[in-house]
């Protein structure tokens, strides 16, 4: 009898501990280094980034269905005690969206929805799929953790790619920072991509959000993560995401903790680390940064960004805005009197406001290629 396999949550802790050479060497390259230094290291991470993925970048745009949600998060403005104003998009309205989508040029959509299984009820994510594959080859979700057997009926009807963020992999911030609802389970979340991967997807992509702890232990976890997973997984294509905080709802006015922070020499650091040790992964750098810090790390080792994103439901259209409406203890509220508000609360502030168009007139100007769409399932047929 062989024994059970043994899951990342079960192995963290000892890669932490007895790091492997791979880590070993990740952990130098993020280490405080001279301009000199990190100029050859961007240079390495540029050469590795042209030699495995050319000089393409991948667009994408992520579409919110929802942003009901029953966890307690304290640094997500969908979190369930804010007193936002919310909204589940209808599949008409999810299809308004994606047309607004398809016509801007993106055949690469990544459905988004906070965590409410009263509202993205079962049947609702499958059913959107459904009704967008025709305009999108590429589909994503980032939803609350599943069970496998649930990612493998979302596979079935058309989705492809999976993102789920850690958001902190420091056990004790992490306990700290998730008061209420199902996220409260460190261990439940840490296992979803290999539980993804057993249903079937084949694009896994996983990430912390920098600010919540130390980023150097964030930014470890994160490479111990990917290692295990690139051997216990590796059928799987992945990405890595190294998001940083913004403002957001209920917290507008957010600074960053300075004992906590990562720069913008670290962030670009970081990402050309992760290109050094791990060449063949997708980095992903979404529309929380600058346009010129976007521009500037575009050619070091990036292949996948976002653009003209908007973060609440119906925010490229406007569909929904007629059902606005609050959430208390899991209860629809109507909407008293009139507020001034005409749309959804955002789950935080973008910082690169660029179109679409603008997005991939940059890329060219840099020698990149825009790459709207890199699969279609004709690839398959015999």
């Amino acid at each position: 009898m062989f024994p059970p396999p043994v899951s990342f949550s079960e192995h963290f802790a000892s890669a932490l501990d007895r790091k492997s050479p791979l880590l070993r060497r990740f952990e130098r390259m993020i280490a405080p280094a001279s301009d000199r230094e990190l100029e050859s290291l961007a240079r390495e991470s540029q050469r590795l980034t042209r030699r495995h993925f050319g000089r393409t970048m991948r667009l994408f745009a992520p579409l919110y269905v929802s942003n009901e949600c029953v966890n307690n998060c304290s640094y997500c403005g969908f979190s369930r005690d804010n007193g936002i104003f919310r909204v589940t998009l209808t599949v008409d309205q999810v299809v308004r969206e994606g047309r607004h989508l398809h016509d801007l040029g993106f055949r690469n959509v990544l459905l988004v929805a906070g965590e409410h299984p009263k509202f993205v009820s079962d049947g609702y994510l499958q059913e959107c799929i459904d009704a967008l594959k025709g305009l999108f080859p590429t589909i994503g979700i980032e939803v609350g953790p599943m069970e496998d057997d649930q990612y493998a009926e979302i596979v079935r009807h058309g989705a492809e790619g999976l993102v789920v963020y850690q958001e902190t992999y420091h056990r004790e911030t992490y306990t700290r920072l998730h008061t209420a609802g199902p996220k409260k389970n460190f261990d439940w979340r840490l296992d979803c991509p290999e539980r993804a991967y057993a249903g079937g997807f084949r694009r896994i992509g996983i990430g912390a959000l920098f600010g919540l702890a130390d980023w150097k232990h964030e930014a470890l976890s994160l490479a111990a993560h990917l290692e295990y997973l690139y051997k216990h997984c590796w059928k799987a294509q992945f990405t890595v995401a190294f998001p940083r905080m913004r403002p957001y709802a209920g917290n507008y006015q957010y600074e960053p903790d300075p004992d906590l922070f990562l720069s913008d020499r670290a962030l670009v650091q970081l990402a050309c680390a992760f290109r050094a040790c791990f060449p063949q992964v997708g980095i992903v750098l979404s529309t929380r940064e600058s346009a010129a810090l976007r521009d500037a790390m575009a050619p070091l080792g990036i292949t996948h960004m976002s653009a003209g994103a908007r973060t609440e439901p119906g925010g490229y259209t406007g569909a929904g805005s007629d059902d606005l409406h609050l959430t208390v203890k899991g209860r629809r509220v109507e909407l008293t009197e009139a507020t001034g508000c005409e749309k959804a609360t955002e789950q935080f502030k973008i910082d690169d406001t660029r179109s679409p168009a603008e997005v991939a007139a940059m890329l060219k100007s840099k020698q990149l290629d825009p790459v709207w769409k890199d699969w279609d399932e004709a690839i398959l047929a015999h």
